[in-house]
């Protein structure tokens, strides 16, 4: 299958499982090329636009912002708030998600990546902080939690940090892998503890996990019987 990962000869029993999920999920649906965007810096505008709404929505404020130039660093940070507000409110709770995106903004300019305002290196100020650390700096940066963190640390900065969101959780709670009031940071580990420290690996991971709690794995009457995860169930949910 191509784009699946080799088994590596000792990993836990839990990582062999994985590992066979994620199998099951690309020949189900085939490498999906997730983060959609035309540059770094516009995967660290669409992870907080997401925040709280479905993509469709994202994408309308996106285009809104690619039609005024909005996705250049400089020229965001130069838009006042009522126009970059109003190029927002597609994606719901616009005027907050003005403020998280100016923060942001305030963060690359004390790293030095408004320097030049080019949208292709806004980011690559990133490249000299260790991961962990610049894990910190995003989630210190208001309206950034751990979630959006880790879709900028590896879908714009390309580093390994497992994304977990409310499909992950679903997931593993009905294989019964963990409780359903597992933490975010719970959720991480569980992958990241037991997979082997492969950016590639993770983003086409989440990105295969968003499909199957999109298409299968719903809040109520979930398709077991058609997913590609259903056969390493015990029980079928209900």
């Amino acid at each position: 299958m191509p784009g699946s990962p080799p088994l590596p000869g000792r990993i836990s029993s839990r990582g062999k499982l994985l590992l066979e999920w994620h199998r099951a999920m690309l020949a189900a649906f085939g490498p999906l090329h997730w983060w959609p965007a035309t540059s770094p810096f516009e995967v660290a505008v669409g992870a907080i636009l997401t925040q709280n709404t479905a993509w469709a929505n994202v994408e309308k404020a996106i285009v809104r912002l690619r039609e005024m130039d909005g996705l250049a660093p400089a020229t965001l940070r130069s838009l006042d708030t009522v126009a970059l507000e109003e190029a927002l409110r597609p994606s719901g709770y616009f005027r907050q998600k003005a403020a998280k995106l100016r923060a942001l903004l305030d963060l690359l300019e004390e790293l030095g990546g408004l320097t030049g305002g080019v949208s292709d290196q806004a980011l690559a100020c990133f490249a000299a902080i260790e991961t962990g650390e610049l894990r910190e700096k995003l989630l210190s940066v208001r309206g950034i939690g751990p979630e959006t963190a880790d879709c900028i640390l590896l879908y714009a900065v390309g580093r390994p940090s497992f994304v977990a969101d409310a499909y992950t959780r679903r997931i593993l709670s009905r294989h019964g892998l963990a409780p359903e009031d597992a933490s975010y940071d719970e959720l991480r580990d569980f992958f990241m503890d037991a997979l082997p420290e492969d950016t590639a690996l993770y983003n086409e991971y989440h990105a295969q996990l968003v499909r199957v709690g999109h298409l299968y794995c719903r809040k109520s009457k979930p398709l077991c019987g058609a997913c590609p995860l259903g056969v390493f169930l015990e029980y079928e949910p209900v």
